[in-house]
């Protein structure tokens, strides 16, 4: 599975930002998407992750009721609504692909990452 994602940028305590994964090689509806974040010095941190269904979903205590992930399965896409930015949430945003095997704490796949940067 190849994994793109796009959406970051600049924005400011309090916007919205929508990041986007498009996945290709491999049949999309079969894996898990998770959205992980990272900033220099600290682990890779699960911020937010859905099923292969959409029907379930996994939110880090630190963006529950800010952030929202959905897929579309047509599209091959995942999606993370992050509203209410805050600084805290700068980071380099990675999407990443775990089988029905796999944990979402251990995908399989990752894409690129994208950087979100919260000014105050």
């Amino acid at each position: 599975v190849q994994l793109q994602a796009s959406g970051g940028g600049l924005v400011q305590a309090g916007g919205s930002l929508r990041l986007s994964c498009v996945a290709s090689g491999r049949t999309f509806s079969s894996y898990s998407m998770g959205w992980f974040r990272q900033v220099p010095g600290k682990e890779r941190e699960l911020v937010s992750a859905t099923s292969w269904s959409g029907g379930s979903a996994y939110y880090a205590d630190s963006v529950k009721g800010r952030f929202t992930i959905s897929r579309d399965n047509a599209k091959n896409t995942v999606y993370l609504e992050m509203n209410k930015l805050k600084p805290d949430d700068t980071a380099v945003y990675y999407c990443a692909a775990a089988s029905r095997s796999s944990s979402w704490y251990a995908p399989d796949f990752w894409g690129q990452g994208t950087q979100v940067t919260v000014s105050s």
